[in-house]
C-alpha cells in the first residue's frame, strides 16, 4: 500500500470513528441509524478502502458498542463484506444508487444474526428495526458518491498505478 493511500485510508478511519462517536447516542440504539456507515461508498472509488471500513467498523463496536467478541468480529465483517460489494458494484458499472444496495442489505440482514443471539430478541424484529436504521446511510452513500465525482473529477473505481 502506498503512502497516499494509507494516510487516506487513516483519515476515512478517523472520519468513521469520529461520525460514530458524536452519533453513538442513536448509532447503537434499537434502529442503528449508523450515519457514519455511508463512507462505505467511498470503496465505490477506491478499493484499498475496503479493510479500513471493516476496521473502522470492528473499532467503534469495540470501543463505542459494548455488545461484545461477535459484535467486534461481526463488525469487521459486515464492514468488509459491505465495501467489498459497493466496490464490485463499481466495478461492474453500477450506478451510485447501486452502491446504496449493499449499504443497506449486508448490515440489515447480517447484524441481526449474532445480535438476535446476543440480545434474545427474534431476528424478524431486529432485522425490520436495523434496516430502518440503514436506509439513512443508504441514501448518503449515494450522495457521498454524487458529490465526490463532482468535487474529485473521478468518475468510477481507481485501481492501483493509474
Amino acid at each position: 500500500m502506498k503512502t497516499e493511500e494509507m494516510t487516506f485510508s487513516a483519515l476515512i478511519m478517523a472520519a468513521y470513528m469520529v461520525c460514530m462517536y458524536g452519533t453513538q447516542w442513536f448509532a447503537f440504539g434499537f434502529y442503528q441509524i449508523r450515519i457514519a456507515t455511508a463512507l462505505y461508498a467511498m470503496a465505490f472509488f477506491y478499493p484499498f478502502l475496503i479493510l479500513p471500513l471493516g476496521l473502522a467498523n470492528m473499532l467503534s463496536n469495540m470501543l463505542m458498542g459494548g455488545m461484545g467478541a461477535a459484535d467486534i468480529a461481526g463488525g469487521l465483517f459486515v464492514g468488509i463484506m459491505t465495501s467489498g460489494l459497493v466496490f464490485l458494484t463499481a466495478e461492474r458499472g453500477g450506478k451510485p444508487w447501486m452502491a446504496a444496495l449493499p449499504i443497506f442489505f449486508v448490515p440489515s440482514l447480517l447484524v441481526p444474526v449474532w445480535l438476535s443471539w446476543i440480545l434474545h430478541i427474534p431476528y424478524l424484529i431486529l432485522a425490520l428495526h436495523i434496516s430502518v436504521g440503514q436506509a439513512v446511510p443508504a441514501a448518503g452513500g449515494i450522495l457521498l458518491i454524487r458529490a465526490w465525482r463532482r468535487y474529485s473529477g473521478k468518475e468510477g473505481v481507481l485501481f492501483y498505478g493509474k
